[in-house]
């Protein structure tokens, strides 16, 4: 393909898009304000919760007219990707190992073969019998996890989305920053608006339905590291503690577009 992805390597330089960035700023934490009360509205450390039953199915609009739709397992998925092979990667958005995961394999996989893959993006939790989740760096990770979620949802492309997440991955400590959030969105042309809205609609609600659904799915297929890489429904590899780990086929770029080339001619 002639497109590429932007692996957020370039930090955005001062130029006509921070004049723009100054007058969002504080429409931007008036709507962060209200996610940080829904954030530490939480039960006990870790856990975000946000109040209202939990709907399977369906979807919930928010401003702008737009939808956010609720599927099982956060997809680009269409009627046109059943052929395609499953690839997925289970992460946690404030984990240093996701961030080697998704700069050394998963990202350059996808810059060679998005076409041939139905790419998942999921992420680990723990859902709670009070209607929240449990993240394992706290609030702030579920937070962050949302706003990657979300992303994903408003722009299917992963050139968009990936690159989002990537570029928050570089700084994951600082998620979920407004600033690096904001620095994030500009620079892969996400509008900051409709991420907002999306993480807000319904009192957050919807945000949190997105996310249990997630994570919900990740514990339904018995994944637990960050990050973990599926290829066609089966763990292809895990990093953990800065590690490779069960890797049979190979832990690098390489070998995984090898395997979903094969898989994609079956």
């Amino acid at each position: 393909m002639d497109e590429k992805f932007d692996m957020g390597d370039r930090r955005p330089r001062c130029s006509a898009s921070c004049g723009r960035r100054r007058r969002m700023r504080l429409g931007y934490l008036a709507v962060f304000s209200l996610v940080a009360l829904a954030v530490v509205s939480f039960v006990r450390p870790g856990t975000l919760r946000l109040g209202g039953p939990w709907t399977l199915g369906g979807s919930a609009s928010f401003r702008g007219g737009a939808e956010i739709k609720i599927p099982g397992a956060l997809t680009t998925d269409t009627a046109a990707t059943t052929h395609l092979v499953p690839l997925e990667a289970h992460i946690m958005s404030k984990c240093p190992d996701a961030l080697d995961c998704m700069r050394d394999l998963v990202l350059p996989t996808m810059q060679r073969v998005v076409d041939k893959v139905n790419f998942t993006l999921s992420f680990i939790g723990t859902p709670t019998g009070d209607g929240g989740v449990e993240c394992m760096h706290g609030p702030a990770e579920c937070m962050g996890n949302i706003l990657e979620l979300c992303a994903a949802q408003l722009y299917p492309d992963p050139k968009i989305y990936l690159g989002f997440t990537m570029c928050l991955l570089r700084e994951y400590h600082r998620v979920p920053d407004r600033d690096l959030v904001e620095d994030c969105a500009l620079e892969h042309a996400v509008d900051i608006a409709q991420l907002d809205a999306c993480a807000t609609a319904n009192d957050g609600q919807t945000a949190m339905d997105l996310l249990k659904r997630s994570v919900r799915h990740t514990r339904d297929v018995g994944v637990t590291k960050s990050c973990t890489v599926r290829l066609d429904n089966e763990v292809y590899c895990i990093r953990d503690g800065g590690e490779w780990f069960d890797c049979p086929s190979g832990g690098n770029v390489h070998d995984l577009i090898i395997n979903i080339e094969k898989k994609f001619r079956l």
